[in-house]
């Protein structure tokens, strides 16, 4: 795919959905932290539900805490890995005030050292709570870059790299949420929606499938 067409298939999910954000509901860097800690292997609709009763009792590091593990889990049991999450964000929750005043970091080697916290994670914080122009790779963007072969590659690291090439920087800071909505709705696993796609004739998906 050439340069042209990265641009305007950017320029078409930006007409489409100007102001993108995450689907993730939070209030601070924190409670966004917890969620995306939350959200692997799991929905942002489960997510939410879950940290609506979760962040109203202990939206802060000392808060959660506080409400201690076992009911840290009971309001987040009906999510997958509960348990090993549950335990990680109190791990967090004790590092980030032992070593960073109780806020989250602005920072990705402070991110990824907190329990629980990998490259993904620490994309999503910085992009979405900081404005950092960084791309998380999940399941959605992995098979929308190579699906249109926007930015194909092996791996999701493979994949962030070109994504962090190959993108205006006009458009580096949206590219992310434009992606995983693209793929979450529109360019989805099973049968993409080829016909209700703003970028299907830039798309470079061979076997494209009716609406």
């Amino acid at each position: 795919m050439n340069k042209h067409k990265r641009g305007e298939i950017y320029q078409r999910l930006q007409a489409e959905n100007p102001k993108p954000t995450t689907e993730l509901k939070y209030q601070s860097p924190f409670q966004l932290l917890v969620s995306v800690i939350l959200s692997a292997q799991a929905t942002d609709v489960s997510v939410n539900r879950a940290t609506k009763t979760l962040f109203a009792e202990a939206g802060t590091p000392h808060g959660m805490l506080d409400l201690g593990l076992e009911r840290l889990k009971e309001h987040i049991k009906s999510i997958g890995l509960f348990n090993t999450k549950a335990a990680n964000i109190l791990k967090t929750c004790e590092a980030l005030i032992s070593l960073h005043g109780g806020e989250v970091p602005r920072d990705r080697a402070a991110l990824e050292a907190l329990p629980g916290v990998g490259r993904k994670t620490a994309n999503v914080v910085l992009n979405t709570a900081f404005g950092e122009p960084t791309i998380a790779v999940d399941t959605h963007i992995f098979r929308v870059a190579n699906r249109t072969k926007l930015a194909p590659g092996k791996t999701p690291r493979q994949v962030e790299d070109k994504l962090l090439r190959f993108t205006p920087n006009d458009f580096k800071r949206d590219a992310h949420h434009w992606l995983i909505l693209h793929g979450r709705y529109v360019c989805v696993a099973r049968k993409p929606r080829c016909g209700a796609c703003v970028i299907e004739d830039l798309c470079e998906y061979r076997d494209k499938s009716d609406p």
